[in-house]
C-alpha cells in the first residue's frame, strides 16, 4: 500500500536486512542503515493524506521498506515565497487587492500560491522565517465585509476543495505563532485568526488598542492578553470538539466556548477591522507576522 505524503520534499530511509555481526567478540545485533531521520508517529489527515512519516511498497528497496520522512519545519535559509516558510498547501489567500486577477477581490489558490509573493501584503519577513500578512483600511474587500484583508482560508484535497467540518465530529486544532505588528491610526482592531462558517465569523482572535481576547459573533469570550504589546509574539491554539470550542494562550487555557455547529472552516492571517468610513487613510494598515501555522484534524 503506498501512502501519500503531505510535503512535497522527504527524506527516505532504507532498512535493510539485520545481520548477525561479532564485535569485540560480543555477539551484537545490528542494522545497517541508509541516510538518517527523527521517527515520529505518522498521522492520516481526513483527504488521506499521511503526515510524518510512512511506509510504503518500494520496488528500489528489494526486501527492504522505504519509510518516508517529512523535512524538518524549519524553513531555508533564503525562502524567497512564503510557502517556503508555511505549508501552505490546504490553503488559499484573499488579498485586498482588486486586479484582473481571479477573485474579487484577488485570491491566490494552489499552485499558484506555492510561489506567490505581493509586497508589502503578503511576503517573507526579513529576517526569513516567517510570513508578513498586511491590509490596508483602503484595500479592496470581499462582498460579505466592509474590511480589506490579507488572510489564508482552510482548504481540502491539496487546495482543490474548500474545507468544511463540524465540531460536533472529530478534533480540528489550529496553532499559530505569530505577533500582530501595526494596527490602523484611528480604528485599531485587527483579527489575527478564525473560525468561520458558511454564514460569518464563529470565533475571532482580535485585537482591539492593547486588548487581545476572543470573539464570538460579536461577544467577548475572554481575554487572551489585556496589555498586548505589538510585536510581541505569542502562540494561540483553537480547539474544536464535542460541541466546543476552546482557546489556549500561550499553552494556557484562555476560554471554552459551547458552541457547536458545521460548515466550519479555520482562517489566518491580517483581517483589518477598519476602513475609510471609520476615519482612517487609504494607506493605514493592520499588519500580522505568522512564525508557524498548524491545522490538523482527527
Amino acid at each position: 500500500m503506498k501512502y501519500r505524503i503531505a510535503h512535497q520534499q522527504t527524506k527516505r530511509l532504507i532498512i535493510g536486512s539485520a545481520a548477525g555481526l561479532l564485535v569485540a567478540g560480543i555477539g551484537l545485533l545490528t542494522m545497517t542503515l541508509s541516510g538518517a531521520a527523527t521517527f515520529s508517529t505518522p498521522t492520516e489527515a481526513e483527504d488521506g493524506t499521511v503526515t510524518n512519516a510512512s511506509i510504503v511498497d518500494d520496488a528500489d528497496a528489494s526486501d527492504s521498506k522505504a519509510v518516508r520522512f517529512n523535512e524538518p519545519t524549519t524553513p531555508p535559509a533564503n525562502p524567497g515565497v512564503p510557502a517556503g516558510v508555511l505549508n501552505l498547501t490546504n490553503w488559499k489567500l484573499t488579498l485586498p487587492v482588486n486586479t484582473s486577477h481571479a477573485g474579487s477581490p484577488d485570491e491566490i489558490v494552489q499552485p499558484e500560491l506555492a510561489t506567490f509573493v505581493l509586497d508589502p501584503y503578503f511576503k517573507v519577513a526579513s529576517t526569513n522565517n516567517a510570513v508578513v500578512f498586511r491590509a490596508n483600511a483602503g484595500g479592496a474587500t470581499t462582498s460579505g465585509s466592509g474590511y480589506p484583508r490579507s488572510e489564508l482560508r482552510e482548504m481540502s484535497s491539496n487546495g482543490s476543495a474548500l474545507a468544511s467540518w463540524s465540531d460536533t465530529s472529530g478534533t480540528h486544532t489550529m496553532t499559530i505563532k505569530e505577533a500582530i505588528t501595526h494596527l490602523p491610526d484611528v480604528k485599531k482592531h485587527v483579527v489575527a485568526g478564525q473560525i468561520h462558517d458558511a454564514a460569518d465569523d464563529v470565533v475571532m482572535v482580535r485585537l482591539e488598542g492593547p486588548k487581545l481576547f476572543l470573539e464570538g459573533e460579536g461577544v467577548d469570550l475572554g481575554t487572551l492578553d489585556a496589555n498586548y504589546t505589538l510585536g510581541t509574539i505569542f502562540t494561540v491554539k483553537i480547539i474544536a470538539s464535542g460541541g466546543h470550542i476552546k482557546a489556549y494562550y500561550n499553552d494556557v487555557l484562555k476560554v471554552d466556548y459551547a458552541r457547536s455547529g458545521s460548515g466550519f472552516y479555520f482562517k489566518a492571517g491580517c483581517y483589518t477591522q477598519s476602513n475609510l468610513s471609520k476615519g482612517d487613510t487609504a494607506d493605514a494598515y493592520g499588519e500580522v507576522v505568522i512564525y508557524d501555522l498548524q491545522v490538523s484534524h482527527t
